[in-house]
C-alpha cells in the first residue's frame, strides 16, 4: 500500500504539540513533505524558540507518520522561527529587534528584576537571539545581577552604543554609564529622554526578543514607553499578596488602555520551603495570581518559589538558569518562558514591511 500526502496530513492531526496545546497539521508549520517509494521527510518549523524540546517533538512526529502502512522511514527536521508580531497601531519597529517584552509590577518588591534577568535567560537556553534592557533609571540592578556591573558600553561611530554581553544575552543599563553611588536626580522628563537614547540609541544586533525590565509603577516613563515603544506584549510580575495585587491590576489596565496585549501574570514568591525542614508555608497568601488571571481572563504563566538560593544567584551575578541550569527552579523559569514565547507566536505577525510607502505629488 502507497503512503500520500494525504495520509501523512491526517496523521500529523492527530499528534499535538504539547507546548501550544494544538496538532501540528492545523499550525501549518509542515515544510518540504516530500514522499518517496515510502520514506517520508518533511520539517516543523515552530514559533518559539525550544532547544529543550526539538527531540520529543521529532520522536513523537516519527511515531505517528511512520505507523502508516507503506511508510519505510521518516526523516523529521524540526527548527525554530522566530518572526516579528504585531505591536500597537501606529509605532514602527525597533531596528534589529523582532519583538518587545515588557516585565512589569504594580508596585517593587515583588522580584521583577529577578523574573526579567531569567526569563531573558530561559528564553536564551532555548536558542533564541534575546536583548535585555534595563529601564529603571533611578534604581538599575541588571548590572549587577549579570555580573558585568564594572563593564562600560562602547561607541564605535560616537553616536551610538555597543551592547554589553553577559551569560548569552546582550543588555543595556543606564547603570552601565553612572557609578553605582551615583543618585540619579532627575525629573520623569529627564529620566524618559535617557531611556529613549539607551532603547533606540543601542546597536541591538538580530534580537528575537528584547525584554525591557521596566520600573515599578504606572508613572511617566511607564506610561512614555508603553505609547511610543513597539511592545508586542507584556509580563506582569506580582506576589499573592493582596496589595501586591491591587497594583499590579493598576499595571495591567494601563497596558490595556495604550493597546499592549498582556501575555500573562508570574505568581513570584508563591510558596517557601523551608531548607532545614520541608515545611511548606504561604507567607504571602495563596491563589491571588490565578484570581487576578480569572478576573481579566488573561494566562497564569506560572508560579516561583520565595528560594534563598534565587536571591544568592542573582546578587553573585549568576542568576538561577545560569546558575543551576537542571535545578527545579530553573525548569520552572524555562517553562514560563517557553509559554510566554507561545503567547507571542499566536499573536498576528507584523505585516508593516510588506507595504510600500505611498507619496502623492503634484504634477
Amino acid at each position: 500500500m502507497s503512503v500520500t500526502v494525504e495520509s501523512i496530513n491526517d496523521a500529523l492531526k492527530s499528534v499535538i504539540d504539547p507546548n501550544t496545546g494544538k496538532d501540528f497539521a492545523s499550525a501549518r508549520g509542515i515544510r518540504d513533505l516530500a514522499v518517496r517509494d515510502g520514506r517520508v521527510s518533511f520539517t516543523v518549523e515552530l514559533g518559539y524558540p525550544a532547544n529543550s524540546q526539538i527531540e520529543p517533538i521529532r520522536a513523537l512526529l516519527a511515531e505517528a507518520v511512520g505507523k502508516l502502512p507503506g511508510v519505510t522511514s521518516v526523516e523529521v527536521d524540526v527548527r525554530s522561527k522566530i518572526v516579528a508580531h504585531a505591536v500597537q497601531h501606529g509605532v514602527k519597529l525597533l531596528p534589529g529587534v523582532r519583538n518587545i517584552i515588557a516585565v512589569a509590577s504594580g508596585k517593587g518588591g515583588v522580584g521583577k528584576s529577578t523574573t526579567a534577568v531569567n526569563l531573558a535567560l530561559a528564553l536564551a537556553a532555548e536558542g533564541a537571539r534575546v536583548g535585555l534592557l534595563d529601564a529603571d533609571i533611578y534604581g538599575p540592578s541588571q548590572p549587577q545581577m549579570l555580573g558585568i556591573g564594572a563593564e562600560r558600553p562602547q561607541s564605535l561611530d560616537g553616536k551610538s552604543m555597543e551592547p554589553l554581553e553577559a551569560h548569552g544575552i546582550q543588555a543595556m543599563s543606564i547603570g552601565f554609564l553612572v557609578d553605582q553611588e551615583t543618585p540619579m536626580v532627575w525629573r520623569g522628563p529627564m529620566a524618559t529622554q535617557a531611556l529613549n537614547q539607551l532603547l533606540k540609541d543601542t546597536n541591538w544586533k538580530d534580537l528575537d526578543y528584547l525584554i525591557i525590565d521596566m520600573p515599578p509603577g504606572t508613572g511617566d516613563i511607564q506610561l512614555t514607553l508603553s505609547q511610543s515603544v513597539p511592545v508586542t506584549g507584556a509580563v506582569i510580575v506580582t506576589t499573592p499578596q493582596d496589595i501586591a495585587l491591587l497594583d499590579a491590576r493598576k499595571g495591567l489596565k494601563m497596558f490595556e488602555k495604550v493597546g499592549v496585549p498582556i501575555v500573562g501574570v508570574v505568581e513570584n514568591m508563591s510558596i517557601h520551603i523551608c531548607s532545614n525542614c520541608g515545611h511548606e508555608e504561604h507567607i504571602f497568601g495563596t491563589g491571588g495570581g490565578q484570581k487576578l488571571c480569572a478576573d481579566y481572563g488573561i494566562p497564569f504563566l506560572g508560579a516561583l518559589p520565595l528560594d534563598l538560593h534565587i536571591r544568592q544567584q542573582a546578587d553573585g551575578g549568576a542568576p538561577t538558569v545560569v546558575a543551576d541550569p537542571d535545578g527545579r527552579v530553573a525548569a520552572l523559569y524555562r517553562e514560563i518562558a517557553r509559554k510566554v514565547a507561545v503567547r507571542v507566536a499566536e499573536k498576528a505577525k507584523d505585516m508593516s514591511h510588506k507595504f510600500p510607502n505611498i507619496v502623492v505629488q503634484n504634477t
